[in-house]
């Protein structure tokens, strides 16, 4: 077994240790608590003494592009939008993902264990998003869940793709009616389907459609739908939509979402706000904001951040957390906006997020508070296998 102790545990859950102990066994967490209560460890057991370091789980990047845009290398690594078709629900991320991009070595070395990663906003619907842990010698190792969420986008980026293509889309009309078109014919394959499978003489069987397959569990509301929004309009037209079908959903991006936070609130959507590092390079970005996380999270709403990998980099997902507190968001919150607010997003809250028994022994080590951009990882755990140590100090 492996045993941390002497740490300062920030559990993401409903109990910290000042000076609390873990231990992790089959790459499960298999205790926790204060030290006085920490077990007799045997010979065969490896501890690691904490003391003076905070323990907290390993951050979680709820939306990137990580492995589908390789760092460094151009056009031959860029497989993030398949820009020849505004419907493409059936592309796959885990086909597109290049498990050895340098970026997941940087996302260990900074305390990122999960990263929510898949195709861009190019399409209407631009296909599966992926959980990967950042470690593993394939991407079929490195798979938590697969497809974890649907893509789908709003507004200006399907609008520009394909207005220089001359086709549909180029208004944010066509871009709601191609998604309700899709989302409808869906159905319809489903309940036919259905029908054939209840009886299947008196019914024939559908066509076999691989995008209409890729979408029956959108529809049938086992898959979340990922919403690429920026402007309030597009905020409330993934809404409307995902009221109408009965969608789980996601608001991502949400750049123009702390200006009707209230709105928000009652919608009842999960929020994931990002990226709050780049410059506001195009219209839909002019109300941008890192004061954005706090008003959305001090409004009551359970907040993600994002990097948007590469947009900023991965490495820097705790920094986008700390800037959000210097800027009002509350550090418990911030700390949850990269922990298990961002798993929640993807229903992997059963697995990963905090420090509970049973859960995945995803941790990363500070050497001071994670907050402090001054603080460095010292180590990084990724079911319960150490895959970083910082040996500089």
């Amino acid at each position: 077994m492996l045993y941390i102790k002497n740490a300062k545990i920030l559990t993401m859950a409903d109990k910290n240790y000042e000076n609390g102990f873990i231990s992790v066994k089959d790459g499960k967490i298999s205790g926790i608590g204060d030290m006085a209560d920490m077990p007799a460890v045997s010979s065969t057991d490896t501890v690691i003494d904490a003391a003076g370091m905070v323990l907290m789980p390993g951050l979680i990047d709820s939306h990137c592009h990580i492995g589908l845009v390789e760092d460094s290398v151009g056009f031959e690594g860029d497989d993030v939008n398949e820009m020849t078709d505004p419907i493409t629900p059936q592309l796959r991320a885990i086909d597109g993902i290049y498990h050895g991009d340098r970026a997941f070595e940087e996302a260990r070395q900074n305390g990122v264990t999960t990263v929510v990663t898949g195709p861009g906003s190019a399409n209407v619907i631009g296909g599966q998003f992926a959980a990967l842990k950042t470690y593993g010698r394939t991407v079929d190792e490195m798979v938590l869940k697969a497809p974890c969420a649907m893509k789908i986008a709003f507004g200006e980026n399907p609008k520009t793709v394909y207005h220089e293509k001359h086709q549909l889309p180029t208004t944010r009309m066509a871009t709601a009616a191609l998604l309700r078109e899709q989302l409808y014919k869906a159905k319809e394959y489903l309940e036919a389907l259905e029908k054939y499978q209840e009886d299947q003489e008196e019914n024939d069987k559908p066509e076999f459609d691989i995008k209409l397959e890729s979408l029956i569990p959108v529809i049938k509301g086992e898959l979340p739908v990922k919403a690429h929004v920026h402007r309030t309009d597009d905020i409330f037209t993934a809404i409307r939509i995902a009221k109408e079908f009965n969608l789980d959903m996601t608001l991502d991006h949400c750049t123009e979402g702390w200006m009707v936070a209230d709105i928000l609130k009652e919608s009842g959507y999960n929020i994931i706000v990002g990226p709050i590092l780049t410059d506001r390079s195009k219209i839909e970005l002019k109300n941008q904001t890192i004061k954005a996380p706090g008003i959305l999270s001090r409004a009551g709403l359970d907040v993600a951040i994002m990097t948007d990998h590469p947009c900023v980099p991965i490495q820097h997902l705790m920094l986008c957390a700390s800037l959000a507190v210097r800027e009002g968001m509350a550090p418990e919150d911030a700390l949850k906006a990269v922990t298990i607010n961002a798993a929640k997003c993807v229903k992997l809250e059963d697995r990963i997020g905090s420090l509970e028994i049973g859960k995945d022994a995803d941790m990363v080590l500070y050497t001071g508070n994670p907050l402090d951009y001054s603080s460095k990882v010292k180590m990084t755990f990724i079911n319960g296998q150490k895959v970083y140590e910082n040996v500089e100090g």
